[in-house]
Protein backbone atom coordinates (compact mmCIF):
# COMPACT_ATOMS: atom_id res chain seq x y z
CA UNK A 1 0.00 0.00 0.00
CA UNK A 2 1.02 2.99 -1.07
CA UNK A 3 1.83 5.99 1.41
CA UNK A 4 1.91 9.10 0.99
CA UNK A 5 2.71 11.44 4.19
CA UNK A 6 3.32 15.44 4.57
CA UNK A 7 4.98 17.75 7.44
CA UNK A 8 6.14 20.75 7.92
CA UNK A 9 2.58 23.16 8.42
CA UNK A 10 2.03 25.21 11.54
CA UNK A 11 1.16 28.62 12.59
CA UNK A 12 3.35 31.57 11.32
CA UNK A 13 2.83 35.50 11.37
CA UNK A 14 1.99 36.80 7.75
CA UNK A 15 5.66 37.42 6.11
CA UNK A 16 6.92 34.72 7.69
CA UNK A 17 7.98 31.55 6.13
CA UNK A 18 7.33 27.24 6.42
CA UNK A 19 8.83 24.59 4.12
CA UNK A 20 6.43 21.34 3.72
CA UNK A 21 8.01 18.26 2.96
CA UNK A 22 6.50 15.08 1.51
CA UNK A 23 7.69 11.23 1.43
CA UNK A 24 5.67 8.98 -0.88
CA UNK A 25 6.82 5.05 -0.07
CA UNK A 26 5.99 2.04 -1.26
CA UNK A 27 6.20 3.31 -4.72
CA UNK A 28 6.08 0.11 -7.03
CA UNK A 29 5.52 2.02 -10.60
CA UNK A 30 8.17 5.26 -11.63
CA UNK A 31 6.57 8.55 -10.74
CA UNK A 32 5.16 11.02 -12.94
CA UNK A 33 4.23 13.98 -11.10
CA UNK A 34 4.34 15.14 -7.51
CA UNK A 35 2.28 18.31 -6.44
CA UNK A 36 1.05 20.29 -3.73
CA UNK A 37 -2.23 21.13 -3.24
CA UNK A 38 -4.77 23.32 -0.52
CA UNK A 39 -8.30 23.48 0.16
CA UNK A 40 -9.33 26.44 2.25
CA UNK A 41 -12.58 26.41 4.40
CA UNK A 42 -15.79 26.53 2.33
CA UNK A 43 -13.64 26.38 -1.14
CA UNK A 44 -12.37 23.91 -3.39
CA UNK A 45 -9.25 22.24 -3.36
CA UNK A 46 -6.93 24.14 -5.67
CA UNK A 47 -3.23 23.63 -6.58
CA UNK A 48 -0.43 25.21 -5.95
CA UNK A 49 2.68 23.63 -7.42
CA UNK A 50 3.87 20.75 -9.01
CA UNK A 51 6.70 19.40 -10.68
CA UNK A 52 8.08 16.72 -13.23
CA UNK A 53 10.08 13.52 -12.61
CA UNK A 54 12.30 15.95 -14.95
CA UNK A 55 11.82 18.95 -12.73
CA UNK A 56 9.68 21.12 -15.31
CA UNK A 57 7.25 23.13 -12.76
CA UNK A 58 3.85 24.42 -12.44
CA UNK A 59 2.76 27.19 -9.94
CA UNK A 60 -0.96 29.11 -9.22
CA UNK A 61 -0.19 32.52 -10.29
CA UNK A 62 -1.10 33.88 -6.62
CA UNK A 63 1.93 32.01 -5.45
CA UNK A 64 4.49 32.79 -7.72
CA UNK A 65 7.95 34.45 -7.05
CA UNK A 66 6.91 33.31 -2.86
CA UNK A 67 6.66 29.43 -3.44
CA UNK A 68 9.45 27.21 -4.50
CA UNK A 69 8.75 23.22 -5.09
CA UNK A 70 11.56 20.66 -4.96
CA UNK A 71 11.64 17.14 -5.56
CA UNK A 72 14.32 14.31 -5.05
CA UNK A 73 13.47 11.87 -6.83
CA UNK A 74 16.17 9.15 -5.37
CA UNK A 75 14.30 9.37 -2.19
CA UNK A 76 10.66 9.90 -3.52
CA UNK A 77 10.48 13.18 -1.58
CA UNK A 78 9.05 17.03 -2.36
CA UNK A 79 9.22 19.95 -0.65
CA UNK A 80 7.40 23.22 -0.88
CA UNK A 81 9.68 26.37 0.25
CA UNK A 82 6.71 28.73 1.09
CA UNK A 83 8.08 32.58 1.46
CA UNK A 84 6.03 35.90 2.20
CA UNK A 85 3.42 34.20 3.69
CA UNK A 86 0.02 35.78 3.28
CA UNK A 87 -3.21 35.39 5.62
CA UNK A 88 -4.93 34.00 2.11
CA UNK A 89 -2.31 31.34 1.91
CA UNK A 90 -4.38 29.88 5.07
CA UNK A 91 -5.57 26.15 4.28
CA UNK A 92 -5.10 22.36 4.67
CA UNK A 93 -2.16 21.29 2.60
CA UNK A 94 -2.02 18.37 0.78
CA UNK A 95 0.76 16.41 -1.20
CA UNK A 96 -0.36 14.56 -4.16
CA UNK A 97 1.62 11.80 -6.15
CA UNK A 98 0.93 10.56 -9.49
CA UNK A 99 2.51 7.22 -10.05
CA UNK A 100 1.63 4.91 -12.72
CA UNK A 101 -1.55 5.11 -13.67
CA UNK A 102 -2.72 6.45 -10.00
CA UNK A 103 -3.12 9.23 -7.51
CA UNK A 104 -2.06 8.95 -4.15
CA UNK A 105 -2.73 11.46 -1.61
CA UNK A 106 -1.48 12.46 1.52
CA UNK A 107 -3.69 13.13 4.81
CA UNK A 108 -2.82 17.08 4.39
CA UNK A 109 -1.02 19.52 6.78
CA UNK A 110 -2.39 22.27 8.24
CA UNK A 111 -0.83 25.88 7.54
CA UNK A 112 -2.34 28.96 9.32
CA UNK A 113 -1.24 32.46 8.62
CA UNK A 114 -2.16 35.06 10.95
CA UNK A 115 -0.64 37.99 13.55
Amino acid sequence: QVQVVESGGGLVQPGGSLRLSCTASRIIFSIRTMGWYRQAPGKQRELVAEITSIGSTNYEDSVKGRFTISRDNAKNTVALQMNSLKPEDTAVYYCRVYSGSYMYWGQGTQVTVSP
